[in-house]
């Protein structure tokens, strides 16, 4: 069984791999066997840890998503690197935590670019290709603000929503062609974007309380599933939310 999660001579690009749970997935994608492009978009150093990590396996590509020809550029530079992509990871997301009343358009409109618009011009260029092969991978990454919302983020959480709908839709036009979409669903996890709230004991014995399993995620958590959706192991999943949360969405 464990050749299905074999990934040797797939090739992956990975968005906001640099950190968090991005760089946990080009990791796990690349222990895989995957050859792996490392998306970054401001922490290039950071990113080159990453592929050193993967014994160079792979290539580093930059580029802020918020930019109109970022998109086609990444996957241009991943294509000339790689020779192709097979395995799409659509990780990358700016959130900002804001009540709704505090309306700013500028950030708005930069999570609509990099947290969806980015996703969906992602996809419509890499899916021809893989089409044409008959299998390809692609894996949006959601948020556990889907099913709990949270009063600060509300364009984020929304934003995510329409992410999973969009997984929906394309699933069934694409699974014909041996092409599966998901949306990988994270919970409450430590990632450095948090910052160091929850490197206090206190805060995480506290919100570790709140979810069933009685500990926060990891990054490294969100690995396995990743693998899951992008291997031959799981072909015969599309069109869903795989959750890892720990159980913090049920009531």
């Amino acid at each position: 069984m464990l050749d299905g999660f074999d990934l040797t001579g797939r090739r992956a690009l990975v968005t906001g791999a640099s950190r968090g749970i991005g760089r946990a997935i080009a990791l796990g994608l690349g222990r895989c066997g995957a050859k792996v492009a490392v998306h970054y978009a401001s922490r290039e150093a950071a990113a080159r840890e990453v592929l050193a990590e993967l014994g160079g396996r792979g290539c580093v590509v930059g580029g802020d998503l918020a930019d109109d020809d970022a998109p086609a550029r990444i996957l241009d530079q991943t294509v000339a690197a790689l020779g192709g992509i097979d395995i799409l990871v659509l990780n990358a997301s700016v959130q900002y935590s804001r009540t709704w009343k505090e309306f700013d358009r500028g950030e708005f409109d930069r999570q609509v670019a990099v947290n969806f618009r980015s996703v969906f011009e992602m996809i419509h260029r890499a899916a021809p290709a893989m089409m044409e092969c008959r299998w390809g991978r692609i894996v949006t990454v959601g948020s556990v603000q889907q099913y709990r919302p949270y009063a600060m983020m509300v364009p984020y959480g929304a934003l995510k929503n329409a992410l999973e709908q969009m997984v929906r839709n394309l699933a069934r036009q694409l699974g014909p062609h041996g092409v599966t979409v998901n949306n990988l669903v994270p919970g409450i996890m430590a990632t450095e974007r948090i910052g160091t709230v929850y490197t206090d004991p206190e805060v995480r014995a506290k919100v570790g309380a709140s979810i069933p399993v009685r500990r926060i995620g990891e990054p490294e958590d969100c690995a396995g599933a990743a693998v899951l959706l992008c291997s031959d192991a799981g072909a015969y999943i599309t069109g869903t939310d795989l959750i890892v949360d720990g159980g913090y969405r049920l009531p």
